[in-house]
């Protein structure tokens, strides 16, 4: 399982981890993952994500699931979720 959020692309970052002698260890910063239930009312279906918790707050800000497919940038979702945006779009429209 990649440490990649599906919904926002969040992905670790690099970084030093610094003692208080100050001497630098490199470390990686993993995004806050957690595998999410999302229901598309649209195209009544279940799907199971791996999202970051701010992916799940950014859904509740925007109304629902749908809404926030509708409104995401593609080349932050995965591949998956870009599939399902075209179709949520050709089948609300």
């Amino acid at each position: 399982m990649s440490k990649k959020c599906e919904l926002t692309g969040k992905i670790p970052l690099k970084g030093h981890k610094v003692s208080h002698a100050n001497n630098k260890v490199k470390r990686r910063f993993l995004p806050n993952l957690k595998k999410v239930k999302f229901k598309s009312e649209i195209l009544n279906k279940n799907l199971r994500l791996t999202v970051s918790n701010a992916g799940i707050r950014t859904v509740d800000k925007k109304g629902g699931f749908d809404q926030f497919i509708k409104s995401a940038k593609i080349r932050n979702l995965s591949l998956r979720l870009r599939k399902l945006k075209r179709s949520l779009i050709t089948k609300s429209a």
